[in-house]
């Protein structure tokens, strides 16, 4: 699952902050510890497990950056989801070796929402995310 997930992320992730500056940038840094930890880890669903973070920066994300976290917390939700449904575990899910009960078209499925995730949209939206934390918040999300 680390490749599906990982594979085009690369570039570190950092928030942004804008229309309610202190609350957004506050709540960046509250959580910069935990993402550290989950992104930076060798955990193969890091980013599926952040999603709940990821969920609650997006809430309190300014307007200007609001469709730079849709596409990211669009991307990786659609994954967890696209794995739930088919009943596997994203911590043991191998494309390449799926697991029994998990039909072709749930493979595409997940497929499809992987390449979603690892798409230019959604790196485009992590440089355009990376770039307003460097400008405005000053405070890279994970190290």
């Amino acid at each position: 699952m680390r490749r599906l997930v990982l594979l085009g992320l690369v570039v570190p992730l950092l928030v942004a902050c804008g229309d309610d500056k202190d609350g957004y940038c506050d709540a960046v840094k509250d959580n910069q510890k935990a993402l550290s930890e989950q992104i930076g880890s060798t955990d193969p669903d890091a980013l599926l497990e952040a999603l709940d973070i990821f969920r609650e920066l997006q809430d309190r994300a300014p307007s200007d950056i609001a469709d730079e976290w849709q596409a990211l917390v669009g991307g990786i939700g659609g994954l967890r989801e696209a794995v739930e449904a088919a009943g596997a575990d994203p911590d043991t899910y191998d494309p390449a070796s799926p697991p029994p009960g998990v039909t072709p078209e749930e493979q595409k499925q997940i497929l499809a929402a992987s390449r979603r995730l690892t798409s230019a949209e959604t790196l485009q939206a992590l440089k355009a995310v990376e770039q307003q934390v460097r400008d405005v918040c000053h405070t890279p999300l994970f190290l």
